[in-house]
């Protein structure tokens, strides 16, 4: 029997796969599509999804496959500078094609053990108390101890399950595409940022992905297509007259899709031994470059829990934190792109709200707020009461002897112990102690989660072994 069956094998459902493979777990990805996409609808790492690269020893394959962008603020189409207080040894996000993050993903799965099935499409599912049995469209039936559901907003997985996807439907809808251009350089240049000055959801990037000569249009649609079909080059040409007086001579398109502004989230992300992240489990907007993001911290969230109930050490509930932490801030996440959209429109009234909104985000504390929001790092679950670092992630703080991400690469635990008389007996397999200290760390120890989150601060070895079973399970002898 498989342990984990991973169905979709984009950025969420690759992330997932190595962290199950960090802990041994046997795991299998099955890909509908028969060949990795071309397509890089998402084209960034914010400044958490960096953070969890580094914690996992991958950020220097990212360092050298994107380019580093600092936006403070980069809500609603508002940009300011980036703010010096954010708290975190990364102040930058990086420019990555979506399709050179799945194959860094990939590359590392698969060196870790996973195994990728690709044209593998999931049509039917069913569970019992000791696995799941997943149906393909070949006929073939495979058995796991677990399933998870990373296939996208229209996910198959969700729907057999039956769990509900209640929102909004789309109101407003975008082209957007990958295409050539007559028209010189720098007109289109200066035509955009006049547009842009009255509509937000317009803009050619040129030489996307480095190819030269090549743009990235994006363009409000004429209303909002019933059938989601792809649209045609001709209407990408109608809207960019329509809004910019000419079609800056497009033509050789390497894509074309839309997206509108529907807004979903599961009502459940576990159901049985089945669980839902990524897009399967929330779509929104992608304002403010987001949803890559979120699915990929799901899956950072998730591995190590779904890895301790395979392995047989999860504490009761621990599992179902994954619901309790990440639909919460799904659904912080819904709540600014919404807000964006509001922002981004074209009505006097948004209008005025966004110029009041960017006059606030000068001052420091609310660029700090919003980008803190935006990228991740203002994250904090709810560890209960304590001191202000508990359930928030911990920033790469340097050490004495190294720094503190160097020491989580293997997604295990650690107690970072500055006082040198504590002790993890009856959890070294799951947690690691290091003594040492860091000048920028006020408080003499603290335990970490795999994924970073602080579950404790302290300096009494009692007070220590709450936090150690509650996450990390029963002690052994």
């Amino acid at each position: 029997m498989i342990d984990v069956i991973v169905v979709g094998g984009g950025p969420t459902g690759l992330m997932l796969a190595g962290e199950l493979r960090l802990a041994g777990v046997r795991v299998v990805v099955l890909e509908r599509s028969p060949e990795p996409s071309e397509r890089s609808r998402g084209r960034g790492l914010h400044t958490r999804s960096v953070e969890m690269m580094d914690q996992r020893g991958l950020l220097e394959r990212f360092l050298a496959a994107g380019d580093k962008f600092r936006v403070g603020g980069f809500f609603g189409g508002i940009h300011k500078p980036w703010p010096d207080s954010l708290d975190t040894a990364h102040p930058y996000g990086l420019t990555v094609p979506q399709q050179a993050t799945e194959r860094l993903l990939d590359e590392r799965a698969v060196e870790l053990g996973a195994e990728i099935r690709r044209g593998c499409e999931v049509v039917g599912l069913s569970q019992d108390e000791d696995g799941v049995t997943v149906g393909l469209a070949d006929g073939t039936r495979l058995r796991s101890r677990y399933l998870v559901g990373c296939d996208g907003g229209r996910s198959a997985v969700r729907k057999l399950l039956g769990v509900g996807f209640p929102g909004e439907p789309s109101t407003v809808e975008t082209l957007l595409g990958d295409m050539e251009a007559t028209a010189d350089p720098a007109t289109i240049a200066a035509v955009v940022d006049e547009v842009r000055k009255t509509q937000l959801r317009f803009g050619a990037v040129p030489d996307v992905d480095g190819h030269r000569g090549v743009y990235r249009i994006v363009v409000p649609a004429a209303g909002v297509a019933e059938d989601r079909t792809a649209p045609t080059l001709e209407e990408f040409r109608q809207q960019l007259r329509a809004f910019a007086g000419t079609d800056f001579g497009v033509h050789s398109p390497r894509w074309l899709s839309r997206f509108g502004n529907a807004t979903r989230q599961a009502e459940r992300y576990r159901v049985g031994r089945a669980l839902l992240a990524g897009d399967a489990a929330h779509i929104h907007p992608p304002t403010g470059g987001q949803g890559l993001n979120l699915g990929v911290q799901d899956a950072f969230n998730l591995g190590w829990k779904l890895a301790a109930e395979v392995n047989g050490w999860a504490p009761q509930g621990l599992l179902d934190s994954y619901h309790a932490e990440r639909h919460a801030v799904g659904a912080a996440v819904l709540d600014n792109t919404r807000a964006q959209i509001t922002l981004m429109g074209t009505d006097p009234g948004a209008i005025a709200l966004r110029e009041l909104l960017s006059k606030l985000m000068d001052f420091e504390e609310v660029n700090r707020y919003v980008t803190g929001m935006i990228t991740a790092v203002g994250v904090r679950y709810d560890f209960g009461e304590g001191p202000d670092l508990l359930g928030r992630r911990l920033r790469d703080v340097p050490l004495e002897r190294g720094r503190l991400y160097e020491l989580m690469h293997e997604g295990r635990g650690l107690l970072l112990d500055g006082s040198g008389r504590l002790s993890v007996a009856g959890w070294a397999d799951r947690v690691d102690h290091v003594v040492d200290r860091s000048e920028e760390l006020d408080v003499p120890a603290v335990l970490l989660r795999p994924d970073g989150h602080v579950a404790w601060v302290g300096e009494d070895q009692q007070d220590l072994l709450g936090p150690l079973a509650r996450w990390f399970g029963t002690p052994v002898a």
